[in-house]
C-alpha cells in the first residue's frame, strides 16, 4: 500500500522520499533554522523536519538518577537540561513552515505529547512523524492518527509485537496512510547493527512503505536500505558540525547530504527494471558476440568441417546453435576465409 503526501506517490517503485532532520541543529537561532530548510532544498531533499516539544512536554525538571544520562554521546546531561537546549521554539515553527513553502520543500513535524499535535494542526502540518522512543506511547499515537494525515514511525529498539501495536492502534483510529522506519536508536548509529533486513521484513508483515531513520555516518545504510527498497530515508542534517548542539555530531552537513542524495538517485537508476536483452548502451556491441565464421577457403561442394568453419567473434554470421547443425553439409558456392556464414550457403547434396 502506497503512501501519499501532498501530490507526491511513497510507495514501491517509486524514487525515494528524502527527509532531511533539522532536530537541534538551529543551535537557537531561528535564522540558523531558515537556512537550514533552504540548504536542506539546495542539496536533494524532499522534505525537512522539525521536532515539536519543550522540555516541560516531554520530561519534568528533576535531577534524581532516573533523570540522568550516564553513557552515549550526551553522557552528563539531565534530560530536562538537554532538551531546553536542544528544542525548536514553538513561536518559529509556523514561520519556518512557511519557509519550506516559499523554497518549495515539504515540511512536518515529530510531536511528542497532546498539545504539540494541537499546535500542529493550529498551523497547518499535513503529515506526521511518530519518534522510535514514542513508538510504544499507544495514546498518542491514536490521537495522531485521529487527524487522518500520513504518519511515519519510526521503530528503533521496537519489537515486533510492539510495531504490530503501533500500526494496530493507528488502524483502528481509521489512519491507513502509515510508513515504517527502521531506525538504529544510537547517536551515531553503526552500520553493522542496521540489521535491514528488518526493513524488508516490515514491509511484508505490515503492507506499509518502508525506509530508514539513518543515524550513522556517512551514506552507505541508506543507499543500502534503499537497494533493498526502502521507500523513506531521513538523515540529520546540519550547516556545519562545528556549530555546536546536541545534534550536530552525528549530522550530514549539505555536500555529504547532496552527495548522499546522489548516491541514491543513482542506485535507484542502476535497479531499474525487469528487463531482458541489450541495453541501448549494449547495443552497439552486439557484433562482437560470437558467431560461425569461414576460416579456411572452401569451394563449391566441398564439406563443411570443424577445420573450415569455426565458433569466433564478432557476430556477424549465424547465430552458434546452428554450428552443429550446418556440419557435414555441402557449400553451396564458393566461400572465402573470413566470410560471415550463413545458413543459405550450405545445404545436402544428394
Amino acid at each position: 500500500m502506497d503512501l501519499k503526501i501532498g501530490n507526491r506517490v511513497i510507495g514501491k517503485g517509486q524514487p525515494a522520499y528524502i527527509i532531511a532532520e533539522m532536530s537541534a541543529n538551529h543551535a537557537g537561532s531561528i535564522e540558523n533554522a531558515k537556512r537550514i530548510i533552504r540548504a536542506a532544498k539546495e542539496s536533494g531533499a524532499d522534505c525537512v523536519k522539525i521536532q515539536t516539544y519543550t522540555p516541560d512536554t516531554i520530561t519534568i525538571d528533576c535531577d534524581n538518577e532516573y533523570f540522568q544520562i550516564n553513557k552515549g554521546t550526551w553522557k552528563g546531561e539531565n534530560l530536562y537540561q538537554l532538551y531546553g537546549k536542544a528544542y525548536t521554539p514553538w513561536e518559529w515553527q509556523k514561520e519556518l513552515l512557511e519557509e519550506a513553502k516559499k523554497v518549495g520543500i515539504d515540511f512536518f513535524s515529530t510531536p511528542f505529547d497532546f498539545s504539540s499535535v494541537d499546535f500542529l494542526e493550529e498551523i497547518g502540518v499535513e503529515f506526521y512523524k511518530i519518534a522510535s522512543f514514542e513508538l510504544v506511547d499507544l495514546p498518542l499515537i491514536r490521537y495522531v492518527a485521529s487527524k487522518k494525515k500520513p504518519m511515519i514511525m519510526s521503530t528503533g529498539m521496537s519489537t515486533l509485537g510492539e510495531i504490530e501495536a503501533a500500526v494496530k492502534i493507528a488502524r483502528e483510529a481509521g489512519n491507513d496512510q502509515i510508513a515504517l522506519l527502521r531506525c538504529a536508536s544510537a547517536y551515531p548509529a553503526i552500520t553493522d547493527q542496521m540489521n535491514l533486513k528488518t526493513m524488508v521484513n516490515m514491509a511484508e508483515v505490515f503492507n506499509v512503505p518502508v525506509g530508514l531513520s539513518d543515524h550513522s555516518m556517512g551514506s552507505v545504510g541508506a543507499v543500502t536500505a534503499v537497494a533493498l527498497g526502502a521507500s523513506i530515508i531521513e538523515k540529520h542534517f546540519c550547516l556545519d558540525r562545528a556549530m555546536e548542539n546536541p545534534d550536530s555530531v552525528f549530522s550530514m552537513n549539505p555536500e555529504e547530504f547532496s552527495s548522499m542524495v546522489k548516491d541514491i538517485r543513482q542506485a535507484q537508476r542502476a535497479i531499474g527494471v525487469v528487463s531482458y536483452g541489450p541495453t541501448e548502451q549494449e547495443a552497439s556491441n552486439v557484433v562482437f558476440r560470437r558467431s560461425v565464421f569461414c576460416v579456411k577457403d572452401i569451394k563449391k561442394g566441398e564439406e563443411i568441417t570443424a577445420e573450415n568453419i569455426r565458433i569466433i567473434r564478432p557476430g556477424y554470421g549465424m547465430e552458434p546453435k546452428y554450428y552443429e547443425e550446418v556440419l557435414g553439409q555441402r557449400a553451396l558456392r564458393d566461400i572465402k576465409r573470413g566470410t560471415p556464414m550463413e545458413l543459405s550457403m550450405v545445404g545436402h547434396f544428394e
